[in-house]
């Protein structure tokens, strides 16, 4: 297993170790040691989601409120996704700005997103299939979303995506700029604060 820091910080991208033979595939998805070693604190693992998307559809930009928030480890279990980690702690100095990782059933990746940060992606292929493991259970009161076309962000949507499908309620998210000034985002010393409070424990 490989794991790798992206441009944006706290967000890593892990490659695991495939062993193949006439039978398949086995793999290492998720080592929580492992992840532990790479981030420097601990990871609490409460709830673990599905979902299976049309080519096209676009989850997100989601996020929650920290404290607690909800760090995100996640990968594609059938097709392929394009996975946005998007920097929208206030005062980090990637603020406004995006990475991402191709999750698919070959390769097998996942991306880890620290709390506080921004999730989305779109799927490339008919019913793909994503699973995520996150730390805090979903409390609808503390989750926000930023609109995933939001020009100032400017996510780029691969043209193998096709017409992109946005849900209502992410159709309807305010633009970064807007969620700032309204006070719902994430503030880059909190999640400094917070993060250090994981080490160790």
């Amino acid at each position: 297993m490989q794991i790798r820091e992206l441009k944006i910080p706290d967000s890593y991208e892990i490659t695991p170790k495939q062993f193949g033979d006439d039978r398949g595939v086995f793999l290492e998805w998720y080592r929580f040691d492992r992840l532990a070693e790479a981030t420097g604190r601990s990871i609490d693992l409460k709830q673990a989601n599905t979902s299976v998307s049309k080519r096209g559809t676009v989850r997100g930009i989601h996020f929650a409120d920290i404290p607690p928030s909800q760090a995100k480890y996640v990968t594609a279990t059938h097709g392929a996704v394009l996975d946005f980690v998007i920097d929208i702690r206030v005062g980090s100095p990637t603020y406004g700005e995006w990475d991402s990782v191709l999750l698919d059933d070959q390769d097998r990746r996942a991306i880890f997103l620290s709390e506080g940060l921004g999730h989305c992606f779109v799927a490339l292929t008919e019913g793909a299939t994503v699973s995520y493991l996150v730390t805090d259970v979903y409390q609808p009161t503390r989750e926000h979303g930023i609109s995933p076309v939001d020009p100032a962000i400017g996510l780029a949507f691969p043209e193998e995506a096709g017409e992109l499908l946005l849900s209502p309620k992410d159709t309807e998210a305010p633009t970064l700029a807007e969620a700032e000034a309204q006070g719902l985002l994430p503030q880059w010393a909190d999640a400094r604060s917070f993060y250090d409070s994981l080490k160790g424990a």
